[in-house]
């Protein structure tokens, strides 16, 4: 499953005709596996941003794997790199990407929900003068509902227990399009509800980038 967006010509238009509600300015030519902090029974598990890239360095990145009490990130890589395409003009292009792998959330399972995995996840963001364009892949996954595809904007897939309660929210597809050509996407938020006795949040996969100089 992917998707992708591409900003250039009128759809940049469109896109500042529609722009987003105020959200952190894309960064241009950043990537990372993920992060997370939530609180359950009292203690709040935080797993700092998860091999995180930029084009002004460091331009690559490894993460190892991490566990803590119910979450798991299987580790991956990033790089972000900057091509050359005309040495005359000095014009170039960025190509942003983040794998991350082997993904378990268990918290949610002592609520009476599932346990979470996906076995690899990619978000990749590239720029060239005048265009940009941003695009996001797992496989793997189990205990979310599979968004459909194509994924609209900021869809929604509900994460319930047996009895259908809603112990948390999957948002895929996150994006800010500010209106300049930059590109924000996340690839997936979890997002946890009072039902599952946890609040706090777990994001796979972000990435964004600007047209370049």
């Amino acid at each position: 499953m992917r998707k992708t967006i591409t900003l250039a010509g009128t759809v940049v238009l469109a896109a500042l005709a529609v722009a987003a509600p105020a959200q952190a300015a894309p960064q241009p030519g950043v990537a990372q596996i993920g992060s997370a902090e939530f609180t359950k029974s009292g203690s709040t598990i935080t797993v700092p941003v998860q091999g995180k890239c930029s084009v002004d360095g460091p331009t690559t990145a490894t993460a190892q794997v991490v566990t803590k009490t119910g979450i798991t990130f299987g580790g991956g890589t990033s790089s972000c790199t900057t091509t050359v395409t005309d040495p005359a003009t000095d014009a170039t292009t960025t190509t942003s990407k983040a794998t991350g792998k082997n993904f378990e959330l268990s918290a949610l399972v002592s609520a009476g929900g599932p346990r979470i995995k996906l076995s690899t996840f990619t978000v990749t963001c590239t720029a060239t003068q005048t265009q940009t364009n941003a695009n996001w892949s797992y496989g793997g996954m189990s205990g979310i509902p599979n968004p459909p595809s194509p994924v609209p904007v900021g869809y929604v897939s509900p994460i319930k227990k047996s009895n259908g309660t809603v112990l948390a929210n999957a948002v895929f597809n996150i994006q800010n399009l500010p209106g300049d050509g930059s590109i924000g996407l996340t690839m997936v938020r979890i997002n946890f509800l009072p039902a599952s006795g946890i609040s706090g949040q777990v994001i796979l996969g972000h990435t964004s980038c600007s047209p370049t100089p």
